[in-house]
């Protein structure tokens, strides 16, 4: 049998960064590699496990019998373990058995950089390369461009299990499949990006892909890491950029997974109060150890690296920075200033944001943090964390809780909509209706809207019309397009067939229709992080649930006029103050009968009278259709 030779991809240089938590490279050294080592091919193995006492690589070369090939423990106390195993090819599957020195515990796990793991439920590694010929170099050179913050940036987000399923038994798509059925959708309503529920593998379905085992192994329940390369290349083709969601906030206690990996706290904060979740009861990283930093950070990098990815949006960064987060008093140790945030977090979160920014032009990181955290979406050398943007939580709460209300009440809460433009430029932020707003009873966003059949789909138009029309980058989860009418189930497709019906299908057609004007009107994009993008017209107008504002972009030529009327009355003859003289043009109606609407809509050029109203030297006089959102463009 072949006996484990003494080999290294390490320098010692690599050693001090991974112990520096300053090495964003570590999947070239730690994990499986197929080499060459005097001739012969075969598999480099290094792991990192300090508390081991011995570690063997089992699998079927060896019929997963330890001890036959145990590794070598390197001299300089960085506690990684390797050597090579000649005459061992990609495609075997294979797990680390630890023996630790922590009371002689023996733990068997998957490999922590392996590239491609067995389908769930089984749980090996398998040895695997990254080979891939790209075809995407236009996309890679002018990313920088499709991704900048003041350029359209609209994100789908998908659950690659449940966007949609084989018809006869119910099986995934796989990613060469969905290569051809999602980008094409994608690319004929308009997004520019899709976004990714977490693709790296997870072991449990209900978790929705956010209990990750193998963060550097695209899930193999669609396929191989090349077949997932392959969707990347065929979305960037299509001129879509991709958004992966990134779990750096806690990890499941599998036993073939990261927790308790050499039989000691190794990657999980040893103290509970830090590295137990209550809410998720998973294990919570040690952002304070060096090699933890490492190990992050490069996994990152790896997604933008080897599959070219556009960006990540960071899952539950509020569970991270504060130590009460979801603890009473008494769960929980202030900071050594006896304040709640943890100060390891926000270390790690800037050196992240440093790492991802420096090394990959025209990419974007994301962050869903629901709190006030000051400065998430600001530069660290001005004291922020340094992401590209923040999730606008408030603004999908109060405007969700808005749209609920029967719209003879609207008119004493229009304060609930205004409210979100105090502080709207305090962040660069994106507006999310995201997965999480329509899972566990709380209806999908079609669902939640009140009336009539026809009230609702009226109310969910002028809620996507108001949704693009206001300051920031857009996400809406899949299936909202077409007003999805019950809750999103992971185990099942979503329910294409309901775009048979006018009501659905106009729902669909208004998104298209957003998605175009968003790309094509300057002022919806160009200034939607700066308070010079907005200005009210008229916000006090609660008695008829109205609010008319300007969208600016860098030329005035290109302002955008928007009415939102928030109720079913048509108001005839409704004046608002205009900026200047000129014409208006209606470039927008939601009530259009193309999209379900009852057609009430203006026609032609509209003359602009020298009538002095809301405060401005100009006004004109408007029919508001009901349920609905007009814009004007000024000639």
């Amino acid at each position: 049998m072949n006996k484990v030779q003494v080999h290294s991809l390490f320098s010692e240089f690599d050693i001090d960064l991974f112990k520096a938590g300053k090495h964003f490279r570590l999947y070239e050294k730690l994990g499986a590699h197929p080499i060459e080592v005097d001739g012969v091919k075969g598999v480099y193995f290094a792991v990192w496990a300090p508390s081991a006492d011995s570690v063997s690589v089992i699998g079927d070369f060896n019929y997963w019998i330890a001890g036959n090939h145990e590794l070598n423990v390197r001299w300089d106390a960085s506690g990684i373990w390797e050597g090579f195993i000649p005459n061992i090819t990609k495609g075997i599957t294979y797990k680390y058995k630890i023996q630790s020195s922590n009371n002689g515990i023996v733990t068997e796990k998957a490999d922590p950089f392996a590239f491609y793991c067995e389908k769930p439920p089984h749980t090996a590694s398998v040895i695997w390369d990254l080979d891939y010929k790209w075809e995407d170099d236009k996309w890679m050179k002018s990313r920088k461009e499709h991704n900048a913050l003041d350029k359209p940036y609209s994100v789908y987000e998908v659950h690659l299990g449940s966007w949609k399923r084989h018809a006869e038994d119910n099986s995934f798509l796989s990613y060469t499949e969905m290569a051809e059925d999602l980008v094409g959708y994608v690319k004929e309503t308009g997004f520019t990006h899709v976004e990714f529920m977490p693709v790296m593998e997870y072991p449990y379905d209900p978790s929705w892909g956010y209990q990750l085992v193998g963060y550097f192994a695209p899930t193999s329940r669609f396929g191989n890491p090349q077949e997932f390369m392959y969707l990347v290349d065929r979305l960037h083709d299509a001129g879509i950029g991709v958004i992966l969601d990134w779990v750096p906030s806690h990890f499941p206690d599998d036993a073939h997974g990261l927790g308790f990996f050499d039989g000691s706290n190794l990657f999980e904060h040893p103290d509970r109060r830090k590295g137990y979740h209550p809410d998720w009861k998973s294990l919570v990283f040690n952002y304070g150890r060096n090699e933890v930093r490492s190990f992050l950070i490069s996994n990152a990098l790896f997604w933008l690296h080897h599959y070219h990815v556009d960006g990540l949006r960071v899952d539950a960064v509020a569970s991270m920075l504060y130590l009460d987060y979801s603890r009473e008093d008494g769960e929980w140790e202030p900071n050594i200033f006896g304040g709640r945030e943890n100060l390891d977090t926000i270390s790690f979160l800037k050196d992240f944001n440093e790492a991802v920014y420096a090394n990959y032009e025209g990419v974007q990181t994301i962050a869903e943090e629901s709190t006030s955290f000051p400065m998430v979406s600001r530069p660290t050398y001005a004291g922020g964390l340094g992401f590209g943007m923040k999730w606008m939580m408030g603004w999908m709460h109060d405007t969700l809780h808005y749209f609920q209300k029967e719209t003879v009440y609207r008119k004493y809460h229009q304060n609930e909509l205004t409210f979100s433009m105090t502080y709207a430029f305090s962040e660069n932020f994106m507006l999310p209706l995201s997965h999480d707003e329509v899972v566990y009873g709380k209806s999908s966003i079609a669902g939640r809207m009140p009336g009539d059949e026809w009230q609702k789909y009226a109310n969910l138009r002028l809620l996507y019309g108001y949704m693009f029309t206001h300051p920031g980058t857009k996400l809406l989860f899949m299936g909202a397009e077409f007003g999805q009418s019950g809750e999103w189930n992971f185990e099942q497709s979503l329910d294409w067939h309901l775009l048979q019906y006018p009501f659905h299908k106009g729902i669909q057609t208004v998104i298209t229709e957003l998605n175009a004007l968003y790309k094509s009107q300057p002022a919806l994009y160009e200034k939607q992080f700066s308070p010079e993008g907005f200005e009210w017209i008229n916000y006090s107008d609660h008695e008829n649930a109205v609010m008319t504002y300007i969208r600016k972009g860098n030329d005035p030529k290109n302002d955008l006029i928007v009415i939102c009327n928030f109720t079913p009355v048509v108001r005839e003859n409704y004046r608002i103050g205009i900026p200047r003289k000129g014409e208006l043009i209606e470039i927008f109606n939601s009530d259009a009968k193309l999209f379900g609407g009852s057609g009430v809509q203006q026609s032609g050029k509209l003359k602009v009278e020298a009538t002095p109203y809301d405060g401005r030297d100009y006004s004109i006089a408007l029919t508001l259709p009901p349920l609905a959102i007009s814009m004007f463009k000024m000639k």
